[in-house]
């Protein structure tokens, strides 16, 4: 049997929608069809991509480790098909959160300025990989390194940590704070893409709770609300300044580095001028 595109489509779609009946209406087919074509890429395989055990249907291992590899192959046969990408298609900037921080809308305006028929598009997508995983994304910001094929990464630069606090918490009355000042506090933790965990704290002198959340409007929503304390960076206090929280430098938590990364080949031809750009704009 030969693969075909269809089998990584019906695979990706099942996948995300984690039922067979869901993703065949996506697909416009029937289940019994769906179900064939998925078996026949396992077949083709010779692992199990989908466990059926349960009514939910669940990723295995090999097809979680399958599903961005298919994902990427998907987008870039999309590309080289798309009869709107010779003409200049948008340039996909992803991040997960907070983009570049204070740098963002003057990346936004220079680009602009020096590359009008290619407009750039910044996208926050919910994952470590900020959409590059998938090929949602040409280039990515990331605040820490993903394990990916063909994929190369740049540094940018380093943001500082902040401690986040309620404003009307004893905390924001204070200028500056150490890890160990959180350590009463429930801590809001973006389990999807953050890069604060426990393991921040010395072992024996972490805090007892935390609050877990899925996405930066989240976070501060945990924090702004009286119900945690967080750690982000500098970034998260240029994009979302409130009155509802206070950011204040963490004295002894290590710095984040900000990276850049991108498909080998290119997958834009425009990749390697916005790296140049993005080196400009934080430079100066």
């Amino acid at each position: 049997m030969t693969v075909e595109l269809r089998h990584l489509r019906a695979f990706l779609a099942i996948a995300e929608e984690g039922s067979i009946t869901r993703a065949a209406g996506r697909l416009r087919v029937t289940q019994p069809a769906l179900s064939r074509t998925l078996r026949q890429l396992e077949d083709h395989l010779g692992i199990r991509l989908v466990d059926r055990s349960t009514h939910h249907l669940h990723l295995t291992p090999a097809g979680r480790s399958l599903r961005d590899r298919a994902a990427a192959a998907v987008a870039a046969v999309d590309d080289v098909l798309d009869p709107g990408y010779a003409a200049g298609r948008p340039l996909r900037l992803g991040h997960a959160w907070s983009a570049l921080g204070g740098h963002t809308v003057t990346l936004l305006r220079r680009w602009r300025q020096a590359h009008p028929d290619t407009p750039l598009e910044l996208l926050r997508i919910d994952d470590r990989s900020a959409g590059l995983a998938r090929g949602a994304v040409d280039v990515a910001v990331l605040r820490q390194p993903v394990d990916l094929p063909d994929v190369r990464t740049v540094r940018l630069l380093t943001e500082p940590r902040l401690a986040t606090v309620p404003a009307d918490s004893p905390l924001a009355e204070r200028a500056v704070l150490a890890l160990a000042d959180l350590v009463d506090q429930p801590i809001a933790v973006n389990t999807a893409t953050g890069t604060t965990t426990l393991g921040l704290w010395p072992v024996d002198a972490a805090p007892a709770t935390v609050v877990p959340v899925a996405n930066t409007d989240d976070w501060l929503a945990a924090i702004s609300s009286g119900r945690a304390a967080g750690v982000t960076t500098s970034a998260t206090a240029a994009m979302y300044p409130t009155p509802a929280v206070a950011y204040r430098p963490l004295t002894d938590a290590p710095e984040v580095t900000v990276l850049l990364a991108w498909r080998h080949p290119p997958r834009h031809p425009g990749v390697a001028d916005l790296v140049a750009l993005a080196h400009e704009v934080v430079a100066g």
